[in-house]
């Protein structure tokens, strides 16, 4: 009797799974939900404030900057380009949150933008603005390309793009009530211009969440505060289970950086992203002014930025989302670059305040959700962290480049109606349709491609069930870097 306890009792033993590899479903949500709660939204807050600091130079714009600095449109275009070649130049920075602890640069970045967004309030003439615009460009561009790199971190490859989506709407949260913000603040009667106000509203904010940064932002989830040891040993798991082996950081493959480099889908998401951020660049900077001219007062055009905004930003979470459930991005991005292109050809061919004022929500609900879903594509269709990085950099350097255009398509001698600058974005966002649906079909070819190598993968999950023992399937989820069950994310 007593062997035959002993013999049911170590039968039990082996079929439970083992305390070192087995993830609880239910721990593993409630890590995810802490990972929600404790990174991605405070990334997102602070790109939100990224955002806020970077574009409220259209509202000090119509609040009176330009007249009381002596800016003519020539230069106040300037103002705005100046910004983004800074932000190639220094794209390389996406890099440093695998080389460097991300609390640290994270801090470094923000407290860095926050204080020359707060010096803008005391510049006196033009080309103090432009060092200032300069220097912001480089410091933001060490945190808002390589934070969905950073995100890639924490999250799976069906998880990451809401992740973004939560991440990169924050940009469209930031648009909708910086009108309503801008309007509060430069309705009043300060004892020092209102514009300058604003940017001392908008910029200290962030140096305070500097301090924030760097005590809260773990640099892995192994070494998040917030997490207990079993939940850190199932994040830990969780990458392992993804990728094969465990994630590491302070390196670089050199091998797999040239293979990104040559990859095709990286150079075909660059230009998609080019082609969309010619319109995203322009949209917040130029609203104010569009809406100006349309006839509203400098007050009222403020506050009519929000409600396309808001919009945008309930479409880029849902429609990130969706596009994780369906594993479909690329439909996704086609649907609302075509949205986006019916807005502009509205704002380009009507001349009615109400159409217009419709072609504005759907420019944004366009322009917006399509960014965020074109981030997620790259990190979805890359085998290893170091691909997932020189993709980002890829999509950046060639995308950022997108805003010399789209920051020059408003000249004021086109008011009010700037039929050629809504014109160009339209074709750019039909053109980002196009190389959605190019890149569309190469991922489905190649997906072909596995599956005829390895099967499909309704076969290998019958092989499995027939041989369990076959090490060539017993860790299939080990797929990162395009093994048997990798398929690429269309």
């Amino acid at each position: 009797m007593a062997q035959e306890e002993k013999q049911t009792e170590t039968l039990q033993l082996e079929a439970a799974p083992t305390t070192t590899n087995y993830i609880d479903p239910m721990v593993e949500k409630r890590v995810v939900r802490k990972l929600d709660t404790h990174v991605t939204i405070l990334v997102a807050s602070l790109y939100l404030l990224a955002f806020l600091d970077r574009s409220n130079i259209g509202n000090a714009k119509v609040a009176g900057m330009n007249k009381d600095l002596n800016i003519n449109d020539d230069q106040y275009t300037w103002l705005l380009t100046i910004f983004y070649i800074p932000y190639i130049l220094f794209e390389f920075q996406s890099m440093m949150w695998k080389l460097v602890p991300p609390h640290m640069w994270a801090a470094f970045v923000v407290l860095g933008w926050g204080i020359v967004s707060a010096a803008q309030a005391a510049t006196q003439n033009w080309g103090g603005m432009m060092a200032l615009r300069f220097l912001m460009g480089w410091t933001e561009a060490g945190f808002g390309p390589g934070v969905p790199y950073l995100l890639s971190f924490f999250y799976l490859r069906h998880e990451l793009g809401l992740r973004c989506g939560m991440y990169l709407s924050a940009s469209a949260l930031a648009n909708t009530f910086a009108g309503a913000l801008a309007f509060g603040i430069t309705s009043g009667h300060a004892a020092i211009a209102n514009w300058r106000v604003l940017f001392l509203v908008e910029g200290l904010p962030t140096v305070a969440m500097a301090v924030v940064t760097f005590f809260f932002l773990p640099d892995s989830p192994e070494k998040a505060r917030f997490l207990n040891e079993d939940e850190k040993r199932i994040a830990k798991l969780r990458g392992v289970r993804q990728a094969g082996h465990e994630k590491r950081t302070g390196s670089l493959n050199w091998k797999e950086v040239g293979l990104a480099l040559i990859d095709v889908k990286n150079w075909l998401t660059a230009l998609m992203y080019f082609s969309c951020n010619v319109s995203f660049s322009s949209l917040p900077v130029f609203l104010p002014t569009i809406l100006n001219q349309m006839g509203f007062t400098a007050i009222n055009a403020q506050g009519l930025t929000a409600p396309p905004f808001f919009l945008s930003f309930l479409i880029t979470i849902a429609s990130t989302y969706l596009a994780d459930k369906w594993q479909q991005r690329g439909l996704v991005i086609m649907a609302l670059t075509a949205v986006g292109c019916l807005g502009y050809i509205l704002l380009a061919a009507t001349k009615g305040v109400g159409s217009r004022y419709a072609g504005c929500f759907l420019a944004a609900a366009g322009i917006f959700p399509a960014i965020a879903n074109i981030m997620p594509w790259v990190m979805n269709n890359q085998g290893s962290d170091t691909r997932r990085g020189v993709g980002i950099f890829l999509l950046n350097f060639i995308g950022q480049c997108g805003p010399l255009l789209g920051t020059r398509l408003y000249p004021a001698a086109e008011a009010p109606f700037y039929v050629k600058g809504q014109s160009v974005c339209a074709a750019f966002m039909g053109f980002t349709c196009v190389l959605a649906l190019t890149l569309r079909t190469l991922l489905v070819w190649e997906n072909k491609k596995l599956d005829a190598q390895y099967g499909t993968l309704e076969e290998q999950r019958m092989r499995r069930e027939q041989a369990s023992d076959d090490p060539k399937f017993t860790n299939a989820e080990g797929v990162e870097n395009y093994g048997p069950e990798y398929r690429f994310v269309l």
